[in-house]
């Protein structure tokens, strides 16, 4: 039972644990969480994450959840900051570009250190791209077409090039999904690149230092008082990511204090619970992150063109973004964010309407003779009302649609193999670098097959081959037209349901203060955070 008084007083649990002492609570009966006896130096701040952390190595892990680890934990030779996301020099002091575009050079800052002491050197950056092309997990899939391990030369300790295959014109904008890890720490360890160690342990040189990991509780780290970056006024001593899957206790959490701040994805009525607790400071800002529903175009019968327009004209969008939504986030067309140039003004997307469904169906050369089946995530709100809006539309047109819910994890560990990739299912694909390549050119290029963002394993040749044009010209205002083309076609094909570009509604306790959000990330840089 809550205790009334610490409540009234404003006094979290997590404040009360820390005066009064863990074994007074445990005799009271009073739930702990096993991360809350681990002990607090200075102030503390605490996420709650709706998915668990599988993995702490920065090379094996690429979505949003796991984006805390790879901010705080390890560093980048540049890194996005603020809203719009803008590049900034991390790691690296500059770089310059050869003139055909293939060399690509960048100059280290001198006197930046791993968490061990060790200094930060060419080598470790060669080392690190080698390590991440070795693997084949987390960002890989953005390097390995266009950089050959044998093409990173540390010229000298604070110098390092990369050659590439081919021009990329997006070289530049993908460096901060690139974290550099310490050769030396991982000598020896178990696993392939000491794999299997890194999973569960830290090699980096960020602004925070893992001190506890658990796989399905979350993680812990202290403040490396020796990051190159110089420290603001009362910076936070202590990060904990707690995993809270279902989105209630999340927000039970955040209302008594148990945690600082969550997910700025949570279900409007929860949004606007929270924007009336006097304790709790709800930010918004405008996102890049599409939420769409994924089909998959190689297996019958979605792998006909009509089936899949008929199914995106079954689903109704309008009631969608304005009954559960509440209107509170903008409609988008097609597979670029409507605030990403390469994204058309003018197209013309799929709206709620049966009788065009129907008509769809009669040009369709398949029959559907199977129940389909959608999946949403487990502890997405979002997902399963998107997934029941999709099933009331088809039920409409004879089709029935099974309704099967997975954990992130998952589904996305599905998404990468053809055969076991579901009909269909929903997530949102955010900003991991600002440039349209993070979603058409990764989502429906088919040489990204094999990747969870590209999932829908669809295949154009004329696309992909625009996709490709587009990843090695240089010259901006042709690249925009040639992204432009590309999504026309893609929405022609009725390649996915795309249904809104996402606003971000970060909740956090008032007490936390010089909250620095980015869309890449999503505000969980906590370098920048204080506490009062």
């Amino acid at each position: 039972m809550e205790n009334k008084s610490m409540h009234n007083s404003g006094i979290s649990r997590r404040k009360f644990i820390k005066t009064v002492g863990i074994g007074s609570l445990a005799l009271s009966g009073m739930h702990i969480n096993p991360f809350d006896a681990w002990g607090v130096e200075g102030n503390k701040y605490v996420w709650g994450c709706p998915s668990e952390f599988q993995s702490m190595d920065p090379h094996a892990i690429y979505d949003v959840t796991t984006e805390n680890v790879r901010l705080n934990l390890y560093d980048h030779l540049y890194r996005y900051l603020d809203n719009p996301p803008k590049i900034h020099p991390w790691l690296a002091e500059s770089y310059t570009v050869s003139d055909d575009e293939l060399k690509w050079t960048f100059k280290l800052r001198k006197g930046a250190k791993f968490h061990n002491g060790d200094e930060v050197t060419a080598e470790a950056v060669k080392y690190s791209m080698e390590r991440l092309l070795g693997l084949g997990k987390g960002a890989s899939a953005l390097f390995r077409p266009i950089v050959d391990p044998a093409g990173v030369v540390a010229t000298d300790r604070y110098t390092v090039e990369f050659n590439l295959r081919e021009p990329y014109a997006p070289f530049l904008s993908i460096m901060p999904t690139f974290c550099i890890v310490n050769p030396k720490v991982l000598e020896g360890k178990a696993g392939p690149w000491g794999s299997e160690w890194l999973s569960q342990n830290d090699a980096g040189s960020g602004s925070y230092v893992l001190e506890k990991y658990s796989p399905g509780a979350g993680w812990t780290a202290k403040r490396f008082k020796d990051h190159w970056m110089k420290w603001q006024e009362n910076p936070v001593d202590e990060i904990e990511f707690r995993t809270v899957h279902e989105t209630a206790s999340r927000v039970m959490a955040l209302k008594k204090g148990d945690i600082d701040g969550c997910d700025g994805y949570l279900p409007v009525d929860q949004i606007i619970k929270l924007e009336k607790d006097p304790n709790i400071k709800v930010y918004s800002e405008q996102s890049m992150r599409i939420f769409l529903i994924r089909m998959h175009n190689q297996r019958p019968p979605f792998n006909d063109v009509h089936v899949r327009r008929a199914i995106s004209y079954a689903f109704d969008y309008d009631s969608f973004i304005n009954q559960i939504l509440k209107g509170r986030v903008a409609r988008n067309m097609g597979p670029i964010p409507n605030t990403m140039w390469g994204a058309p003004q003018d197209l013309k997307g799929y709206t709620y309407d049966l009788d065009k469904a129907k008509a769809e169906l009669k040009k369709a050369s398949v029959k559907i003779d199977r129940p389909l089946s959608i999946h949403p995530m487990t502890g997405y709100a979002q997902t399963d009302d998107a997934a029941l809006i999709l099933q009331v539309g088809l039920r409409q047109l004879w089709i029935k649609l099974n309704i099967v819910r997975e954990t992130w994890p998952t589904l996305s560990g599905k998404a990468k193999n053809k055969d076991t990739s579901p009909d269909m299912w929903i997530h949102w694909v955010s900003t991991y670098y600002a440039d349209p390549e993070n979603w058409i050119g990764e989502m429906y290029s088919s040489s990204r097959w094999g990747a969870w963002k590209a999932s829908a394993w669809y295949k154009n040749p004329e696309v992909d081959d625009l996709l490709k044009k587009a990843r090695t010209n240089s010259n901006l205002e042709e690249r925009k037209k040639l992204y432009e083309q590309a999504s026309r076609l893609v929405v022609d094909d009725a390649a996915d349901i795309w249904i809104y570009n996402t606003m971000w509604y970060g909740p956090y306790r008032k007490n936390v203060k010089d909250l620095r959000f980015c869309p890449i990330g999503n505000g969980q840089e906590c370098r920048w955070i204080s506490l009062t």
